[in-house]
């Protein structure tokens, strides 16, 4: 994106901020939804120049978007609606598993003694079953085919086709063809893997939140309609997608700024908390940048456009994280990638033993072909990571962390660096009075309650905690008169017929007004904004405001690194400012006078140089930033952009619960390990042994004893999941 540095310097501390000079002229964006098309959920090539707004008119195609979403092999899947699919796919295997030969057994649990009536019964039912229960995994492996990545789908895919299809063949084999040997029935199979298989996948989407739609969240920041102002200087209310550069429009109390402008009239405060991530409510004035998406406050603003469409500044927000959204999405899970390793085994060692055993015939070689795939695909595998995860999801909730993707978790054990966004994640984003220092003989109650005459009519953070310092002092403020803004300097006003201004250090400078600059230096040194109260020329005294930092910030540095973890602070702060920040943090990495698009190409450059990153913001500008991390963290008190960004909430907004985040993944990464293990690791021996590897030595596996063997390793699996308890999150 391109933008003007020398006009657009953020100080996220906002003691430095001065929003006339942000210049965004060169975003541009259009929130037209009404052409987007979800139907192949690629949020990569979302196009946002024609997002509307209008989500009644938005074309998803034809999916449920009631449904639930699945990650696979890198593939976001639409898996319809599981919990519904789950209860369908039991009623219908019920007669299956009552009438269904036990897998490599000629025995049922009931038998009517009628085997065509049974055989045609179980092949409807078998029917039904792989064609809607099976209907997520076969349109998940046809994805992961398409991408050139088989995973879980494709094996899953691969058992349940074998076991339908050959069923068939079974069929018509034991009551049409009559054969002299009785065939293998794999119904029985098939309908415990695929009814395995929905639960295994229901079980992780109730237990990981699915994930909301950032781009849409910070689409619905824009109004649908702006009041257009004509020609004839009326106004005239159109579509947002109908502005265009160089209009100008009208924006009232309380209602969101459509586009990227430049205020022609009127005076308001505006709330860029959503946009920005921080809470000032900022005075703008005739000249000032406004962005798109932004609250006004109050009074009644007229605005030039100088952004729409694509170059917004919102629009480019939304394009990043899209993007970002989109490589992460590539990332492959531990379960995938084992599911990947076990289909090319199975489809490998079955195709040499159907033509090591096809000598001996070829009904012979088919039957041992389809016993590997069969057995390559243990029901096991399709809870050893939901049941993990369900677990691990349940304990996080209970100690105030919310895992929205479970790649997070596994990628948590290559962590290098945590990218620390410094106003409401390492402090409080809330302003104090550190110091009222008053002139010569002036007393300082007097020089609080001037300053607090001039603020008491504005919404900046710096000017509530004047007045807060001032109440708690039991001083009595009443408004100065004819108050007015002096953009990038202060305010003005009148207090008992004199004249009184507030001002910053380069205003006295540039005026040739002296004034204790040592004393200033050392305040603005500790990371506080100094304003000085004039009347006339005389400088009355100075007042050093600054933000709280965490109770549990220095906790959490002391905690990464620990663990060998770098934390790394980005700031729009002054460097002076991020320095002090920083050595009260014991923070020896840290990047200062960051603009809000800034963090992402940061986190971009470590992950270059090979690092794990996981970035914490809160802002919707810390969207782009948390989508690209490895791992995002959003701080659960900021936007619902940044949220539906991030992988991992800290609903507490606590920083230390990062750790416990780190601590919890640990646990959990190694009982996925211990369940693959478990629930995958017998077909080191079942699949070579199902081949006829040592049949020379009489020795070949019954399929009756593989389903012996995958249902004591479901057992085991289930059991080893409940040993994930609370009391194993360090709390250090």
């Amino acid at each position: 994106m391109a933008s003007n540095k020398d006009n657009m310097k953020m100080d996220h501390d906002m003691s430095g901020m001065d929003h006339s000079k942000m210049d965004h002229s060169k975003m541009k964006m259009d929130h037209d939804m009404s052409q987007m098309d979800h139907s192949q959920m690629d949020m990569g090539n979302m196009g946002h120049s024609n997002m509307e707004m209008d989500h009644g008119d938005m074309d998803h195609g034809d999916m449920d978007m009631s449904g639930d979403m699945m990650m696979h092999g890198g593939q976001m899947m639409h898996m319809g609606n599981l919990k519904q699919k789950f209860w369908v796919s039991v009623v219908l295997a019920i007669p299956v598993l009552l009438l269904a030969p036990i897998m490599g057994l000629n025995v049922s649990i009931l038998n009517f003694n009628a085997p065509m009536f049974e055989g045609i019964a179980i092949l409807l039912f078998d029917t039904a079953l792989y064609f809607y229960g099976g209907s997520p995994f076969l349109k998940g492996a046809w994805a992961e085919v398409k991408s050139k990545e088989p995973a879980m789908m494709t094996l899953v895919t691969l058992g349940i086709s074998v076991s339908y299809f050959y069923s068939i063949y079974a069929f018509i084999a034991n009551n049409l063809l009559a054969t002299a040997t009785h065939v293998m029935d794999f119904s029985f199979e098939l309908a415990t893997l695929i009814l395995i298989m929905l639960l295994g996948h229901w079980i992780e989407m109730n237990a990981v939140m699915g994930a909301g739609d950032a781009v849409e969240k910070m689409a619905a920041l824009l109004p649908k309609t702006a009041h257009l102002v004509t020609d004839n200087g009326e106004t005239q209310d159109v579509q947002v997608s109908d502005l265009q550069v160089g209009q100008s429009f009208q924006v009232r109390a309380g209602e969101s700024i459509p586009a990227d402008g430049t205020i022609t009239n009127g005076q308001s405060t505006v709330n860029e908390a959503l946009v920005t991530g921080e809470s000032a409510a900022v005075n703008k004035n005739p000249g000032d940048k406004v962005i798109g998406g932004a609250t006004n406050n109050n009074g009644t603003l007229t605005v030039q456009i100088t952004g729409t469409g694509e170059s917004g500044y919102l629009s480019q927000v939304m394009k990043m994280v899209s993007e970002a959204q989109k490589s992460k999405s590539k990332a492959e899970g531990l379960a995938d990638l084992v599911a990947k390793y076990l289909f090319y085994a199975a489809l490998s060692i079955g195709i040499i033993a159907f033509f090591a055993w096809l000598p001996q015939g070829f009904s012979v070689g088919v039957t041992r072909m389809v016993t590997v795939f069969v057995i390559a695909c243990p029901h096991a595998l399709g809870l050893a990571v939901p049941l993990v995860i369900a677990r691990s999801t349940a304990i996080g909730a209970q100690n105030g962390l919310l895992v929205r993707n479970r790649q997070a978790i596994e990628a948590s054990q290559h962590v290098s660096h945590v990218l620390l966004d410094k106003t409401g994640t390492l402090t409080e984003g809330k302003f104090t009075i550190n110091a009222v220092v008053p002139t010569g003989d002036g007393d300082e109650k007097s020089l609080l309650s001037n300053l607090a005459a001039l603020e008491s009519n504005s919404t900046h953070p710096l000017a509530q905690a004047i007045l807060s310092a001032a109440e708690a002092k039991g001083i009595t403020v009443k408004a100065a008169e004819n108050s007015q803004n002096i953009p990038g300097v202060g305010i003005s006003g009148e207090i008992n017929g004199q004249t009184y201004t507030i001002v910053n250090g380069n205003y006295l400078t540039k005026n040739g007004i002296s004034f204790d600059n040592a004393t200033a230096d050392q305040w603005a040194a500790k990371g506080n904004s100094v304003s000085f109260l004039l009347q006339g020329k005389q400088v009355l005294g100075m007042v050093a405001e600054g933000d709280t930092i965490k109770s549990g910030a220095k906790a959490l540095i002391n905690g990464l690194k620990k663990r060998g973890i770098t934390p790394v602070m980005l700031t729009g702060d002054n460097q002076k400012a991020a320095e002090h920040v920083a050595k009260l943090l014991g923070l020896d990495e840290f990047h200062a006078g960051l603009l809000p698009n800034d963090k992402q190409k940061i986190v971009s450059e470590y992950q270059a140089k090979g690092n794990h990153v996981i970035m914490v913001g809160d802002g919707v500008n810390d969207a782009p930033s948390l989508a690209e991390a490895n791992i995002g963290v959003a701080i659960g008190a900021g936007t619902d952009v940044a949220i539906d960004s991030a992988d991992v909430i800290l609903v507490k907004s606590e920083p230390s619960d990062i750790l416990h985040f780190l601590d919890l993944a640990k646990i959990t990464n190694r009982k996925m390990v211990q369940n693959l293990w478990w629930g995958a690791g017998y077909n080191i021996i079942a699949i070579p042994l199902a081949a006829g590897i040592l049949a020379f030595a009489g020795l070949i596996l019954d399929p009756a004893v593989g389903a012996v063997v995958m249902a004591m390793s479901t057992v085991i699996v289930a059991i080893n999941a409940m040993g994930l308890t609370a009391d194993k999150i360090k709390n250090d």
